[in-house]
């Protein structure tokens, strides 16, 4: 019993039966974060595994300095965050907490953010915007005739068309993360994004998406879903979820609840329900 308990202390509870902690990190995003960050905690509570704060930095050319998060109580980093530099210290604090076994998880603009913060690119895997240009050090990730590629060719990384349904196929089904979902399912309108890059270390691929040529698109396969590795920690990065609308679809949720869930524990329990979405059909949940 003791070692039990000494065991959960260690991991905050978050493998003992206890509901995982959960931080969402929000207060900058070239997104409307003021209307994302309460879905984002809404479905991930509603799943009955996570209990979550917020803490909200400084606006715009406010004082970061006043932001100074503790990270060690909590199992899981949701950021919901693309703005200013948070403070050294912080960051370094944030970059040994997940390298020695904290849970993180990035939605969409998020992956953007900090594009001078290597460890962060490293976190991530890919990036876009910002400035970012491909190559050697930074390719872009696709997925060519069933494996990743990492296409290191000269370019702006980070693009994406209008905001249309499209399908989502799924890459990796033996990973926890997506295990029992169906091989494709569609998805609500959203941007999809094209030629993210960065190290691409660590990094297993989930689940992507076809890149239209019609709308802006490589036609490359593109990711969607991601797993990544750094140090003991995991880090679970999607790319969907622009907006309210968008994160309304099943997909989105069941892969974010179930995504969230190995970034902080390394296994899944959270089952695959009968509405998730299928190859031919898009569905909701308000």
């Amino acid at each position: 019993m003791f070692l039990r308990t000494a065991v959960c202390f260690l991991i905050a509870a978050a493998t003992c039966g206890a509901q995982i902690r959960v931080l969402i990190v929000d207060g900058q995003n070239n997104h409307a974060w003021q209307q994302t960050t309460p879905v984002l905690k809404k479905m991930l509570e509603d799943s009955g595994k996570f209990t979550v704060d917020v803490a909200t930095t400084p606006p715009k050319g406010g004082d970061m300095s006043t932001f100074h998060p503790d990270f060690s109580a909590y199992a899981l980093v949701l950021s919901n965050y693309n703005g200013e530099a948070w403070p050294d210290d912080v960051n370094r604090a944030f970059e040994s907490w997940v390298k020695q076994g904290g849970g993180f998880a990035v939605v969409h603009a998020a992956d953007n953010a900090f594009r001078k913060w290597g460890s962060y690119q490293e976190m991530t895997a890919v990036g876009g915007w910002g400035g970012r240009q491909s190559g050697p050090g930074t390719p872009m990730a696709r997925w060519r005739d069933g494996a990743l590629v990492l296409d290191t060719k000269e370019g702006r990384c980070g693009q994406h068309g209008a905001r249309e349904p499209f399908a989502i196929t799924t890459r990796n089904p033996e990973h926890p993360i997506a295990k029992g979902l169906p091989t494709i399912w569609m998805h609500a309108a959203d941007e999809l994004y094209n030629s993210l890059c960065g190290p691409a270390r660590e990094l297993t691929i989930l689940g992507t998406a076809f890149s239209d040529p019609e709308n802006r698109g490589t036609g490359e396969q593109e990711p969607m879903l991601m797993a990544i590795r750094y140090g003991k920690g995991r880090v679970f990065h999607i790319t969907l979820g622009h907006d309210v609308a968008a994160m309304q679809s099943v997909g989105f949720i069941v892969t974010l609840q179930r995504g969230a869930e190995w970034a902080a524990t390394g296994r899944v329990t959270i089952p695959v329900p009968a509405d998730f979405p299928i190859a031919i059909e898009i569905r909701l949940r308000q």
